[in-house]
């Protein structure tokens, strides 16, 4: 899994921001209590993909949903089914829990994920923008609202 997201931050010219270690990785995956989950793809039992994610909550819904935080196919692998199937084994879990849906963010340049999620029957939605609030905002807000 480690070296999956290493090549999937270097694909997202992330690399100078990643925090993550293999021992941070894999007590949040398969610690005590995990607080995601991981699906790993492989063919011929050489791993070849992976989806990460966790679990939302829609009050529109009034049920879970599944926040797919990364999805990566090794580029050797890519055009082989390995993205639909890793998809696929996370709506199959979706729909057997009940959870109302499965969303995720892709970077709006890219095209080819873009026409991919769209073939799938994804909708993409335009005119929402993802907030983030990263750690040293985060301390910032919490110093700021104390009374």
């Amino acid at each position: 899994m480690w070296k999956f997201l290493l090549k999937k931050a270097e694909f997202d010219n992330w690399l100078d921001r990643l925090e993550a270690t293999p021992e941070l990785l894999e007590n949040a995956l398969f610690g005590k209590e995990p607080q995601a989950g991981a699906y790993l793809a492989e063919i011929d039992g050489k791993p070849v993909g992976f989806a990460t994610y966790f679990y939302s909550f829609s009050t529109y819904l009034a049920r879970r949903g599944i926040w797919l935080d990364d999805l990566f196919v090794d580029p050797t692998e890519r055009g082989r089914g390995v993205g639909k199937a890793l998809l696929k084994t996370l709506a199959e879990h979706a729909l057997e829990q009940g959870y109302g849906r499965i969303e995720w963010v892709t970077a709006s340049k890219n095209d080819r994920a873009l026409d991919f999620y769209r073939g799938l029957g994804a909708t993409v939605r335009h005119g929402a923008l993802v907030c983030r609030l990263e750690r040293l905002s985060l301390a910032d807000v919490a110093q700021g609202l104390e009374t």
